[in-house]
This record gives C-alpha cells, structure tokens and sequence, in this order.
C-alpha cells in the first residue's frame, strides 16, 4: 500500500539548511498499524507530511527519495491527483482541533463539505455526516450537526476531527499526536476509539506521537525517530520489552514511574547518547 524508501527532506531557512530527515524508509500494507515515535523536532510529523506532499515546494523544502502509495510515485503526482488521494485515501488527524476547525462553519457542514468533494454525486452528504458523528461516540449526532466548533469541548472537537477524517472512508489514517492537547482520561476515549474503529474497518493506522504510554495498545510496529533517522524498529512489545537503541532506551527511562515515588525523573543525557551512538548524531 505504502512504501518510503530513503526519504530526505530539507528545508531551507534564515541560518541555512536544515536536514529535518534523513534516510527515512518503511512500508505499511492494508490494516497495518504502526506507530513513529519521538521527540519534538525528530522529524516525524514532516515524515507524515511528506506521504502527500502537504510540505511547501521547493525552494523552501526539498524532499529526495521515493514516496509510493499503491504503486504510483507521489512525488511525480500532478495536483489533480493528489487531490483524490488527500482526504479521500489518506487521510490526517491533526494535534490540535480548535486550530483545525472552521470556526465559522458548524462541525457537520465541514464533514459534509469533505464528502461532496470527493463524493460530488452524494445527495445525501448531511445523512452520512450524521451517520460519522454518531461513529464517533457523540450524542445526539444530528444536533450536534448544527453546533459549532467553539460550543464543543476539546474531546468533542476531536472526535469531530476523527468523524471528519473517517468519512471518506480512507485505506490510511494518519493521527498525528492526536491525544496530546487531552487531559488523561479523553487521551484514553480517543485511543479506544482509534482503535475499535480501525479494528472495525480494517483501516491501516500511522500514529505520530512522542508517547511511548499510547503505542502498546494501537500498534503492532514501531518506529523510534531521532534526529531525523529511525534508530530502532521493531513490534511494539519487542521494542518496548528489549530496546536495543541508547535513545530508545533514554526516551523509556525518562517515563515517570507512579509506583515509585523515591526515583527522580530522568532526563536524557544527550552528551553520553552522541558518544554512544557516534558523531552521526
């Protein structure tokens, strides 16, 4: 379904050139789930970016290597092509939802915006809108049609996001730290959501996240991304249960331990990683 082979991507800035990635490569098949994980800056969300070239054009970034999506090079995709695929094959959950709604259109509008534009001959767009609201856990789905961005809470508005990026039924969901502005127990709601809906649709799931808590139970691979590379891979309970990587093995250790309240919090000793792990980094 998907395959990354040595993607490279640079952008350019002010102070010069910035290799966000490098060297990336992975492939994921229908009903796959995997997971890419790391810290601020690894370069894994622009990774995801990059899968439909939602990134700016050159001669801001360059992007090297190859991007397939069943067969066909997306980086040799003209405009029109693209468009079929984003939303419709590929579709993202992004972080934040109050940025990503409308706030002058109500959330059903937008959902059904969504399934005219790649479904034009559906007469029926408000019903399906409905139908994804109520998917997502929300009552009374065709009142809440109406409602806007500003009356939901941040949990609803994500579920919103889910409903939005579901409706098209897509082969790919892309969650990009889709828990991260949740308090603890609507992080939980949203996981179980993610997760029986993509159980139930046999949807392949690429989750972008720094959370090592969140994988275990979304996805059967990981990726572990630092400085732009992937340093391990792996199922999820091997790398969690074995790390092989100095990074995995600081990103795990630095996790607060609730069951003991006498160990410290440790931080990540990056001066003792680059000796570990060799000037490369």
């Amino acid at each position: 379904m998907l395959s990354v082979e040595n993607l490279d991507i640079r952008f350019s800035t002010s102070r010069g050139e910035s290799h966000a990635v490098r060297g990336v490569s992975f492939e994921m098949s229908d009903g796959d789930s995997m997971a890419i994980v790391g810290e601020s800056g690894s370069g894994k969300t622009v990774t995801a970016m990059s899968l439909t070239r939602l990134l700016p054009g050159e001669p801001q970034c360059r992007i090297g290597g190859k991007i397939l999506w069943r067969g066909s090079d997306v980086r040799a995709m003209s405009a029109a092509q693209l468009r079929k695929i984003r939303g419709r094959q590929v579709a993202y959950i992004f972080q934040e939802p109050s940025t990503s709604l409308n706030p002058v259109f109500s959330v059903g509008a937008q959902i059904a915006e969504a399934i005219k534009i790649h479904f034009p001959e559906e007469r029926n767009a408000r019903e399906r809108a409905v139908e994804a609201l109520d998917e997502v856990g929300i009552k009374n789905a065709s009142e809440r049609y109406s409602a806007y961005p500003h009356e939901l809470s941040g949990g609803m508005q994500q579920r919103v996001m889910i409903a939005m990026a579901l409706a098209c039924r897509p082969s790919l969901l892309v969650a990009d730290e889709p828990t991260t502005a949740l308090d603890v127990t609507i992080q939980k709601q949203i996981i179980d959501l993610l997760n029986s809906v993509r159980r139930k649709r046999k949807m392949a799931l690429l989750l972008i996240t720094h959370n090592f808590g969140i994988i275990s139970s979304l996805c059967e691979r990981v990726a572990v991304m630092f400085r732009g590379r992937i340093v391990e891979r792996g199922l999820t309970a091997d790398v969690l249960g074995n790390p092989q990587s100095p990074y995995t093995k600081a990103l795990i250790a630095c996790i607060p331990r609730l069951n003991d309240r006498e160990q410290k919090l440790q931080p990540i000793d990056y001066k003792k990683l680059e000796a570990e792990m060799g000037a490369a980094f």
